[in-house]
């Protein structure tokens, strides 16, 4: 796989994850929905999740099932945010290295093409779900006003985008 494709998102939402809608779930015939959660589904430094985040999360789960999969090391931070979407999860995950999105995605019983990764970093969510063969999806990060972290996203868009990968909204 060349250096291009394996970072190129299939689909760069343009947003955060709770503007990913139904009808795009359906139009990809996503079965599976892998999800990060710093940056992707809660600020790095909050701990209080948004009605906004967990209604989405209440209407994907109709018609999708759903993972938490996290790089965080802390289990008390990720079980607590999973034990508040009542979603299974693994923390620690070590993205972009395959083997915990693999154990997601076979917990899920559903095939590889039809799990979504969901992150809202290129070198480690995107990069992991396209070595692994899933169906990749980019979203803005959620960021808070004190996050320094938007300065890698802003580095890896960089060099991406050097590399010939498009992160503009498909």
């Amino acid at each position: 796989m060349s250096r291009t494709k394996i970072l190129q998102p299939d689909l760069v939402l343009g947003d955060v994850v709770i503007h990913l809608t139904p009808s795009l779930i359906q139009k990809y015939n996503l079965k599976g929905l892998v999800l990060d959660v710093d940056e992707t589904l809660v600020a790095w430094n909050e701990k209080q999740l948004s009605p906004e985040l967990i209604n989405w999360v209440e209407d994907m789960r109709k018609i999708v099932d759903l993972w938490l999969v996290s790089n965080n090391l802390s289990e008390n931070r990720i079980s607590s945010i999973a034990s508040s979407l009542n979603l299974p999860f693994i923390f620690g995950a070590g993205k972009p290295s395959r083997r915990k999105l693999r154990q997601a995605v076979d917990a899920m019983n559903h095939p590889l093409e039809q799990t979504a990764m969901v992150g809202d970093r290129l070198f480690t969510d995107v990069l992991a779900g396209n070595r692994l063969g899933m169906f990749t999806i980019l979203v803005e990060p959620m960021v808070s006003s004190q996050s320094k972290l938007i300065s890698l996203r802003n580095f890896e868009v960089w060099l991406s985008q050097k590399l010939g990968v498009s992160v503009y909204k498909t």
